[in-house]
């Protein structure tokens, strides 16, 4: 008699563990809440699905925030070749973008989930949609699940069961956290969940009017206790709360749990990174002393956008209209300061549900990285997002999922 396996979370690590359990030979019953399968892909890359990142395995490890060694035995497993190979099968080219990240050649992300639905139904997968599970319990080596379909209780026992519920970001798209709750009652410590991949909150009010105002090559830097614990530079952009884009995000995936406890932290911004203080006031004096007639503003426009400019030079008492051959040295001077060392203080991360990912979940000392199986309930497996991983952004994330969800799959039959 074939083993029922249910499997709990139609992203893409259940979908990928479904059907390669169905491939062996289990009856498989995948149950999704939401209307359709790959709810949260849809909204991945912008809308068009940053599948995954075709770099080697061991910049996928490198990639990985937290815990990337528990990911090893997967990554192996089930490589970035293997999502890119399904994908192929059902005439869905790619395409691969900058820093290796791979992309639909159609730039549709529905493309990729209805590719992974007929995946499932070639493999017999009962997929079993608007199905919400509200409790598990194990009595006598079975599963008993209880769920709610069409407003009426039903309960469903598996010999196997995995949860791939996913995180708590973006919950409208069905990542409520409920798989965290069934795994605690099942005796698994969860780590704590905070935002990763997320803008920082920024206590000055001034902020509010460079809104909108986007940077590229911006050097930012963390503190605490007058020390900078790490740096990132790449993309900025200034927001009505704080400051957002690439480079925060990879900063906040790195030193979220810093930042979440500890209330004094600071961020030293460098719009010119690849110059010293000494490199820049030079380059400054030289643009002064060259347009020795134009007003300040005009000038400090040709270094920086207008808007930020006109706020760096009203924070300064600057009058904007100002001739270049009338500005003391001392102005100039705190005009160098603040575009060589802006410092802002961070009130904290914005909320898990604007982050790109969850950071936190199920332990992975708890859980077999060769198999996924829980190491403290036979025949429990974890996979994808709600497990204690985390990546940059780029199809890393994408990655764990299949990744886990196939290991996963692979080892409860």
């Amino acid at each position: 008699m074939k083993e029922k396996i249910v499997v709990i979370g139609g992203g893409p690590a259940g979908i990928i563990a479904s059907a390669t359990a169905s491939k062996k030979g289990a009856n498989v019953i995948l149950i999704e809440k939401n209307e359709r399968i790959g709810k949260k892909m849809l909204i991945t890359g912008n809308g068009r699905c940053n599948i995954t990142n075709l770099c080697s395995i061991e910049e996928l490890i490198d990639n990985v925030t937290r815990n990337n060694y528990f990911l090893y035995s997967a990554f192996y497993s089930f490589t970035n070749k293997d999502i890119i190979d399904i994908l192929d099968q059902y005439g869905l080219k790619v395409k691969v973008e900058d820093n290796n990240r791979c992309f639909p050649i159609t730039n549709k992300s529905i493309d990729v989930t209805n590719v992974l639905e007929r995946y499932l139904l070639d493999n017999n997968v009962d997929i079993s949609l608007n199905t919400k599970v509200y409790k598990i319990n194990k009595k006598d080596d079975k599963f008993i699940i209880d769920y709610i379909k069409n407003d009426k209780n039903h309960t469903i026992k598996a010999d196997k069961l995995i949860i791939s519920t996913g995180g708590k970001s973006y919950p409208a798209t069905g990542s409520t956290g409920d798989g965290y709750d069934f795994a605690k009652k099942l005796g698994h410590n969860i780590v704590s969940l905070i935002p990763s991949m997320v803008p920082f909150n920024i206590k000055e009010d001034w902020i509010k009017e460079i809104k909108g105002i986007s940077l590229t090559e911006v050097k930012i830097s963390l503190i605490h206790n007058k020390k900078e614990v790490d740096n990132e530079i790449g993309d900025i952009i200034f927001t009505h709360y704080g400051i957002s884009g690439p480079s925060v995000f990879n900063l906040s995936c790195r030193k979220n749990r810093t930042i979440e406890q500890n209330n004094n932290i600071k961020l030293r911004l460098d719009f010119f990174p690849h110059l010293n203080e000494k490199e820049f006031d030079d380059k400054l004096l030289g643009l002064l002393q060259y347009n020795s007639n134009k007003n300040i503003i005009n000038i400090i426009d040709n270094l920086i956008p207008y808007a930020l400019g006109l706020n760096i030079l009203k924070r300064l008492n600057i009058e904007y209209n100002l001739k270049a051959n009338q500005l003391n040295k001392e102005n100039r001077k705190g005009i160098v300061s603040i575009l060589k060392e802006l410092e802002l203080s961070i009130s904290g991360l914005r909320s898990i549900k604007e982050a790109y990912v969850t950071s936190g979940g199920v332990d992975t000392r708890e859980i077999n990285p060769s198999t996924m199986e829980s190491d403290i309930v036979k025949g429990l497996y974890f996979c994808g997002e709600i497990l204690d991983v985390d990546a940059y952004t780029g199809g890393f994330n994408l990655q764990i999922a299949y990744s886990t969800g196939y290991l996963a799959g692979e080892s409860c039959c």
